[in-house]
């Protein structure tokens, strides 16, 4: 993946000694864990992700510093870097459907921090916080992705940040609060077949974006494609699940399957074209969201 000649975001925000708490995950990736945890125990969800915060307690006191070349490890530099390549084509993007895209912000932090929608840490994984428009992220959940599910190449990390932005596109664009609507009005287990979809449609944004970002600046090299295809099948619930547990649980699945996983993404980078991305929720998709 040529990044060189990409500028850091300036929207990036570097957090440090906030502290780890604990081992418990949490959301994330880690929510698959939490969803058969409450299927097995048939509870909400919810009340099961509030009791495990709950134990978990506050962390400690952390500092706050805007992420520069001076501060910044090289994970950090290539996590900004990636950013900036999403609001490079985001922005194009909101122009051609006559939108301001309204740039998110990003928060690197070391072990646990807080957010707008609660404590985050690094056991839960990269995610995104609609109530402060910011994508969370430990940058040694990359070496993770390395060593836990053997998925290699900077493009997978990539796809990882580009996702969690796809959920600020939804956001912004209304979709997901289409989503939240629907909580309460539905049983849990078809709330959580629609936030599948969600999900889905994050991959094919991520998708999108790489497609976009190449003819940008010919960013992609050989390999990278499949690197981003690994990384969609490697994070699969069906897979987190058989190795968390030995047991598949459709019912409890947050993101997709591998395959799904895969093919949403790889049909966003296929196409580059927003309007193919209604992955089946029958929330619209951009070209027609509110």
């Amino acid at each position: 993946m040529r990044l060189d000649d990409e500028q850091m975001s300036d929207n990036v925000e570097k957090r440090s000694g906030g502290g780890a708490r604990g081992g418990i995950i949490g959301g994330g990736i880690g929510a698959v864990i939490i969803f058969v945890i409450a299927l097995f125990l048939k509870q909400d969800p919810q009340t099961v992700m509030q009791a495990v915060q709950q134990v978990q307690g506050p962390g400690g006191q952390e500092s706050s510093e805007q992420l520069t070349k001076d501060n910044a490890s090289p994970m950090q530099v290539f996590s900004a870097k990636v950013l900036h390549s999403t609001e490079e084509v985001w922005t194009d993007q909101f122009d051609k459907m006559g939108k301001t895209y309204y740039k998110p912000k990003m928060v690197l932090f070391d072990g646990a921090t807080t957010s707008g929608c609660g404590g985050a840490e690094s056991a839960m994984g990269p995610f995104y916080c609609p109530a402060d428009n910011k994508v969370y992220l430990d940058v040694s959940f990359f070496t993770e992705l390395e060593q836990r599910f053997r998925v290699q190449g900077d493009f997978a990390k990539a796809y990882v940040i580009a996702h969690e932005v796809g959920h600020h596109v939804q956001n912004l664009l209304g979709i997901s609060k289409k989503l939240q609507a629907l909580r309460g009005r539905v049983s849990e287990t078809e709330y959580n077949k629609y936030s599948v979809m969600l999900e889905l449609q994050a991959d094919f944004f991520a998708g999108l974006w790489a497609n976009h970002a190449d003819k940008m600046k010919k960013i992609l090299e050989s390999g990278d494609i499949e690197s981003g295809l690994n990384a969609a099948s490697a994070v699969g619930d069906d897979k987190l699940q058989q190795a968390a547990t030995g047991r598949i649980v459709p019912d409890a699945f947050t993101h997709g399957t591998s395959a799904q996983r895969m093919s949403w993404f790889k049909k966003g980078y296929e196409t580059g074209d927003i309007s193919q991305g209604d992955t089946g929720i029958g929330l619209g998709t951009a070209a027609n969201a509110n």
